[in-house]
């Protein structure tokens, strides 16, 4: 417990950290290179299962060696995700438009391969509409992206690093 504790909090704080650096810097805090702290997670979870690992002679087993990795990412993304969302309250209102008119301008770029797809325009009309647009939908997407990648890394992490 106290293995997964540590990685997931420092994890989290790293996350909080990028965010806070991109503004910082004054890159958009909401934008793409906001997903590059998407790989604290599951590198969090790696760790806290060698960690583990350590400690028991014969091995931690699956459930520890697969539960500790799940509650660091856990962890981890209830972390980065209320980090953001009390920066998206706290942060100028003008951050967020700024951001949706540059993924608009994005979105607009790409607009020729969506029409190229089966139901492109549909996808395009569902992912203009989709956007992030308020500190609770950033702190969802934040969210469910870290779950979703150290989930994905955790559990095979778990299985081959149990003995």
């Amino acid at each position: 417990m106290r293995t997964a504790l540590l990685c997931g909090t420092v994890a989290g704080l790293l996350c909080i950290g990028w965010v806070l650096f991109l503004y910082l810097t004054d890159n958009n805090p909401y934008g793409p290179k906001r997903t590059l702290s998407d790989f604290f997670p599951p590198i969090a979870a790696v760790v806290s299962q060698i960690l583990l690992r350590r400690y028991y002679a014969e091995g931690p087993g699956l459930g520890k060696a697969v539960g500790v990795g799940v509650l660091v990412t856990v962890l981890t993304a209830l972390l980065a995700a209320t980090g953001l969302y009390l920066f998206a309250r706290t942060a100028d209102a003008s951050l967020i438009e700024q951001h949706l008119v540059e993924a608009r301008q994005l979105l607009e770029n790409a607009k020729s391969l969506y029409m190229a797809q089966t139901n492109g325009r549909q996808q395009f009309e569902a992912t203009l509409r989709n956007l992030a647009h308020t500190p609770a939908a950033f702190a969802q997407d934040e969210f469910l992206k870290k779950m979703l990648l150290g989930i994905l890394i955790s559990i095979p992490g778990g299985i081959f690093l149990r003995k």
